[in-house]
């Protein structure tokens, strides 16, 4: 027996370093002044092409959605930091970029805190929803900075508190960088999609996204209070509400996060003990700290109001919702249902995996739960079609699915 020499396996090779992306020109002074929007408005109308847009909120710190920063770039005219808190509004800003179209990334963030401020585009294309489209791994900035540019793009102040003033020059660095690069970007994007063949697919995409105003007003947006399944009673329930309503407008009176006024943690506690006089409330671990004290009375009305509502008026366990149930449920519910669930899935998935797409992308899970729980009366290709319509779908979506749920739908 011979003994033969070990096998050496070689050590993992590192992950490369990518150099980090940096600005390609100075930072320029934040506009903060008419004067200096007179003269950022007058560049900008004078550069060429699309304009690269993105905008920075204080989220976390900030009740509201408003825009601390906009950043603007274009070709010819270089970056700009504008200061929207400076001004009334930038209109002005607005009538400079006249009908070109806006890049952006994640659109849907930027779109409705940037039309607070009277902009708004007459056609985009959004570099984040391209990406997904083309059904990259990731779709972050920084995650297609490097997969197009090969370059490293930092991050570390995306949950700063934007509404600082002054704003620290590595965060204006890092602003500017945020749209450094749309321009580039758009154009190997573009090249992509339309090497997919996907680029009238973006193309509806986008012009959708130009009527977007902002995400649905949430029914009950108090049952999200953190850990409120620990609540039983319907009585807890309603201090829960109480506690949530009052904090919610001293947020709002504020211009404060509503956490930083009264944490979720703090609601359900106050809830499950319902303290009944003022002097129990001042007394109790949540109102330990200075800032929910502030509001001692506040907090002690909303209890009270919440532990004298008669039992009709009390809220119930559960949300009602006007859609289907969960899917977890469907078996038990209605089976047949649950079996056309399971078919149109497995369809939208095929079709999905045949053409390179994140399924999502394709028809919305909740679109699909509720053509499964309530069919319309005629399963025909074109009754599907309308409904999808009806329900947002685009134009190249109702092509390539609506036939193949048609089918799925009918019971075999």
């Amino acid at each position: 027996m011979t003994n033969e020499p070990e096998e050496i396996i070689p050590d993992e090779a590192p992950e490369p370093v990518l150099p980090r992306l940096g600005l390609r020109e100075p930072l320029t002074p934040v506009v903060d002044t008419e004067d200096a929007l007179a003269r950022a408005c007058a560049e900008i109308s004078l550069g060429e092409g699309p304009i690269a847009l993105d905008a920075e909120r204080a989220s976390g710190y900030r009740y509201s959605q408003r825009a601390y920063l906009v950043q603007v770039r274009r070709e010819g005219s270089g970056s700009w930091l504008i200061d929207p808190i400076a001004f009334p509004d930038l209109t002005e800003l607005g009538l400079a970029f006249g009908d070109a179209e806006w890049i952006l990334h994640a659109a849907t963030q930027d779109l409705p805190c940037l039309a607070e401020v009277g902009l708004r585009p007459a056609s985009l294309f959004d570099t984040e929803l391209a990406g997904r489209l083309l059904n990259l791994p990731r779709v972050g900035l920084a995650a297609l900075v490097e997969h197009y540019l090969g370059m490293s793009l930092a991050k570390e102040f995306s949950a700063a508190d934007w509404s600082t003033r002054p704003l620290p020059e590595p965060w204006l660095e890092y602003a500017a960088l945020d749209v450094e690069v749309l321009l580039e970007l758009r154009e190997l994007v573009l090249a992509d999609l339309v090497a997919a063949g996907k680029d009238g697919w973006a193309r509806e995409e986008f012009d959708a996204l130009l009527s977007f105003t902002g995400p649905p007003e949430r029914k009950d947006p108090w049952r999200r209070t953190s850990s409120i399944h620990k609540i039983r009673s319907r009585r807890s329930l309603a201090i829960v509400r109480a506690l949530w309503h009052a904090r919610d407008a001293i947020a709002a009176d504020r211009d404060v996060t509503p956490g930083r006024i009264l944490p979720d943690a703090s609601i359900v506690a106050l809830a499950t003990q319902a303290p009944t006089s003022l002097s129990a409330l001042k007394d109790d671990p949540t109102m330990r700290r200075r800032g929910p004290r502030r509001f001692l009375d506040d907090w002690f009305t909303a209890i009270e109001s919440a532990l004298g509502l008669p039992e009709d008026e009390l809220p119930t366990s559960g949300q009602r919702s006007e859609g289907p149930p969960p899917p977890r449920a469907w078996a038990d519910k209605d089976p047949v249902a649950a079996a056309r669930l399971v078919r149109v899935r497995a369809v939208v998935a095929g079709i999905a995996e045949e053409h390179n797409l994140p399924a999502e992308n394709l028809v919305g899970p909740a679109l699909v739960r509720g053509l499964a729980w309530q069919p319309p009366a005629d399963l025909d290709p074109e009754s599907i079609a309308a409904e999808l319509r009806e329900r947002g779908s685009r134009n190249w979506q109702i092509e390539l699915v609506a036939a193949p749920i048609a089918a799925a739908l009918v019971d075999p």
